[in-house]
């Protein structure tokens, strides 16, 4: 995938998807979840491997602002109050590319820790 400017980048609020249309590619989108819990901000990422901060209780999250930041990113605000991330190209395109594995390790990293995507769900382990 390129990492060249969107040709269009259109929000959809009621599907909450965002839909990215690079140079000679299909469009493809990514749900506005998955564009917040793998923000590139350092509040998500941490300032240095292993510092990760990991994202949950974000499944009704959506996105109420796209700003264009130059000419090599956007940045996103979302609903919980979240719009530190800028999102360069070549960070969007790396996303497009990888979102199914992305979207997995998300999965499984929210089962080990115990946490939900759901805001509302407190997941309680009984060990005994």
């Amino acid at each position: 995938m390129t990492a060249q400017a969107p040709e269009a980048i259109n929000y959809s609020s009621g599907r909450r998807v965002l839909t990215l249309s690079f140079p000679g590619e299909d469009p493809v989108e990514l749900s506005a979840e998955l564009l917040r819990v793998l923000s590139p901000s350092a509040e998500v990422q941490g300032h240095g491997p292993g510092q990760e901060v990991l994202q949950a209780g974000k499944k009704e999250v959506g996105i109420t602002d796209i700003q264009p930041v130059g000419h090599y990113a956007v940045q996103l605000s979302f609903d919980d109050g979240h719009s530190s991330g800028l999102y360069t190209w070549t960070y969007l395109a790396q996303l497009a590319e990888n979102k199914d594995r992305l979207w997995a390790d998300y999965l499984a990293k929210l089962a080990q820790a115990g946490e939900s995507r759901d805001p509302d769900t407190n997941i309680v382990k009984i060990i005994g």
